[in-house]
């Protein structure tokens, strides 16, 4: 995927979840907008180097987004509205190998839960053995060399883990998928310190059949993408 043209800063702070003051290269100082809902953490601190980019679309309240940071290792990905597209990418150019063999990808589609009410998952790959649904999550917390997930309580990651578990159950594939943005590592486990309760059920919904893939992302100068998927399995 190719990024917007890109402007280096450094942080200065995050408030209020959305919002980050940025030192952009020639002193000027903005307010960006800060698209990732989690806590950051080992993702931020003040005077990191930053990219941010600017949108002239005058209906936006924040001209500016924030893009990525380099906490000293290279880029972090915590533009979290990107990773759909970035991983879908890498499955339609063959790169993500337990997703390879599928002829068509349907973004966000729906699924009808119990009483009609209706959800989405990330993806749904046709045209393989099994329909597939994936459900991607943005894995950028690193702790003792380790990348995990999540960086912060996350009660809409459980709800998913839920509806990937009953898709297994209607017959389709189940797949989720954490991308690997950021390059000091590649091994992963997900956070039980943080989230207790979303590591646990984690675990319940891979024993029921839901398989987990990681998908390391790569960053360029101008660009980033998905260069590889493997299956993960619980140690």
């Amino acid at each position: 995927m190719e990024l917007p043209p890109l402007v280096e800063a450094r942080l200065l702070r995050r408030y209020k979840r959305f919002f980050a003051d940025v030192e952009l290269a020639g002193g000027d100082t903005v307010t960006a907008h800060c698209p990732n809902t989690g806590s950051m953490e080992s993702c931020w601190s003040q005077g990191a180097r930053a990219q941010v980019f600017h949108s002239d679309n005058p209906r936006r309240k924040l001209a500016w987004t924030l893009e990525r940071i380099d906490m000293g290792g290279g880029w972090i990905g915590v533009n979290t509205g990107r990773v759909n597209a970035i991983v879908a990418e890498g499955v339609a150019a063959g790169c993500i190998a337990p997703l390879a063999g599928y002829s068509r990808i349907v973004r966000e589609p729906r699924f009808v839960i119990d009483g009609g009410a209706q959800s989405r998952f990330d993806l749904r790959l046709e045209g393989g053995h099994d329909d597939c649904l994936v459900e991607i999550k943005n894995a950028t917390l690193l702790r003792d060399g380790v990348i995990q997930f999540p960086d912060a309580v996350t009660k809409r990651g459980q709800k998913h883990l839920a509806l990937l578990a009953e898709a297994r159950n209607r017959g389709f594939r189940a797949c989720l998928v954490f991308a690997i943005n950021r390059p000091e590592s590649n091994v992963f486990r997900p956070a039980a310190e943080t989230d207790p309760d979303y590591a646990s059920l984690l675990r319940e919904v891979m024993d029921r059949g839901v398989e987990v893939i990681t998908v390391t992302i790569r960053h360029g100068e101008r660009d980033v993408e998905a260069v590889s998927g493997e299956c993960w399995s619980a140690p």
